[in-house]
């Protein structure tokens, strides 16, 4: 007699649950999405033929099966995967990426070149070099907080220089009140020697494998992409798991989760559209929904204590606005000049303090094939906020007025130039380490003693998980049905071994 998993989301993390029951297992899987789309925050969203990347996703892993799990849903380029010629294919991308601070680009990851050096000059440089050698004689004791933990790997002078600003824009918080955790998950491996021994060791081996293994993440080189955008992979997932027998319900929220001592029993589903609620049975749970959400909406006995830790989880939201242009005003020397000023970066991170602007991603450089007219500019400006506050509550005409106006500012664009523009928010993009979240193992030992729900992704586990991180986090909570294990450990660990971290 087959048995019944409720898959709560239809994001990467859901959807490979999904695809892995169905192949693995007797385990029917049902679906339920709040959106109107598959794909959580790695979607791709269609205007007029203009397809937008929110957050842009680059396909790489340090795992090998999460590497090959892709490549059996959609080939890599080949001269038989033609992209010209078929629609279902991954593109091999070069990742290139620049930190614009001063008026000027550098390198990202930054490095100590001849452009930095001009860029920060002789008097900056030193005072950054000096700044590395003090804080490797004598590292702070305490890196309890972001701050620290930053000053420890890069000196205080590079840390203010690179890291605080952003870091800062990015959360809405000073580094010092957010957790080191989020630096172990995302720069624990990058260092400056770390730097410089990729850069030696490229010039004389390459980078040529796509896995890249033995390189520090935020050092990776290559990428890949599908030809439409991130959403066309999970477009595919939910076709496949929809044709073997899977049921996906969009625009359906979860209202209410029955727990009987250490199992769920069913859920409470309210349809978006006609608000109607419906209760379902189930065997085997899966949660990608934010944590806060998921534990305010438990019915049965829940200690207090956990429903505060819960309330007080913090997200940092995002809006991003789809830009088309004439042309870039701002240019870079690059190999090809172009009549459009395209310079090469797949984004720019935005160090200026005078500007909210946050990041810049350039459609184009991802995939030619996300924009409608290949002479137009297709970009993406990202902003960091908080749900209801100035920025968020703002009209979509005055964010795109806001958004232009800091773009013609820091000497990107001209206002007139501009052809299009689109307004997309996505709440609850990031899940924050200050807050509660020094209390969340708390959440985590309650959650793991409820032996039919397995949380998994980004928002399923509170953690700032890249998308192959949410992807193995599925793969590994189905090993634990087939291989009959009761602990959750082995998924807590993705993303906690250094073999996974990166930066920005």
């Amino acid at each position: 007699m087959s048995k019944t998993a409720i898959i709560i989301g239809a994001g990467p993390a859901g959807l490979t649950v999904a695809y892995e029951l169905l192949k693995r297992t007797n385990i029917k899987p049902i679906i339920f999405e709040m959106d109107d789309c598959v794909g959580g925050i790695s979607r791709t969203i269609n205007y007029k033929g203009n397809r937008l990347d929110i957050g842009g996703h680059r396909f790489f892993s340090k795992s090998d099966r999460v590497t090959r799990w892709w490549q059996n849903i959609m080939p890599v380029q080949t001269e038989m995967a033609n992209p010209e010629k078929i629609d279902k294919v991954m593109l091999v991308r070069q990742r290139l990426s620049s930190v614009y601070y001063l008026r000027k680009f550098f390198s990202y990851p930054v490095s100590l070149s001849w452009n930095t050096i001009k860029n920060l000059g002789i008097f900056r440089m030193s005072k950054i070099g000096l700044s590395y050698l003090k804080i490797k004689i004598a590292p702070l004791k305490d890196e309890s907080n972001l701050e620290n933990f930053f000053i420890n790997r890069f000196g205080q002078e590079l840390y203010r220089t690179f890291f605080k600003d952003y870091t800062e824009k990015v959360w809405g918080v000073p580094c010092t009140e957010i957790s080191s955790e989020w630096g172990a998950q995302r720069v624990k491996g990058l260092s400056i020697g770390k730097i410089l021994s990729q850069a030696i060791k490229s010039i004389f081996v390459g980078d040529k494998e796509i896995q890249q293994k033995e390189v520090e993440t935020s050092l990776i080189t290559k990428f890949l992409y599908p030809k439409f955008g991130p959403g066309q992979m999970w477009e595919s997932v939910a076709e496949l798991v929809k044709n073997d027998g899977a049921k996906i319900y969009l625009r359906h929220r979860i209202v209410g989760l029955e727990l009987l001592v250490d199992k769920i029993t069913r859920i409470k589903i309210k349809n978006l559209n006609t608000g109607e609620i419906k209760e379902i049975t189930g065997d085997y749970f899966f949660s990608t929904m934010p944590v806060k959400d998921l534990i305010g909406s438990l019915v049965g006995l829940v200690p207090e204590k956990i429903k505060d830790i819960a309330g007080g989880l913090a997200y940092r939201d995002f809006i991003t606005i789809g830009l088309l242009l004439k042309k870039l005003k701002i240019k870079k020397v690059a190999k090809i000049e172009t009549k459009n000023n395209l310079i090469p970066d797949n984004w720019i991170y935005i160090q200026e303090p005078d500007v909210k602007l946050g990041r810049v991603q350039i459609f184009n450089n991802w995939s030619r094939f996300l924009v409608a007219k290949p002479e137009s500019v297709w970009l993406g400006l990202e902003y960091f906020v908080q749900e209801g506050d100035k920025l968020w509550l703002k009209s979509a005409e005055e964010i795109k007025g806001i958004a232009i106006t800091e773009m013609e500012q820091i000497g990107f664009i001209d206002r007139a130039a501009v052809i299009d523009s689109v307004v997309i928010k996505i709440p609850k993009a990031y899940p924050a380490y200050f807050g509660s979240y020094g209390e969340f193992n708390q959440i985590r030992d309650f959650t793991d003693k409820i032996s039919n729900l397995f949380l998994i992704g980004r928002n399923g586990m509170h953690r700032y998980n890249n998308m192959d991180h949410s992807v193995l986090s599925a793969l590994v909570a189905v090993d634990n049905i087939v291989d009959n294990i009761s602990g959750r450990e082995n998924i807590w660990q993705i993303n906690a071994d250094e073999e996974y971290h990166e930066h920005r």
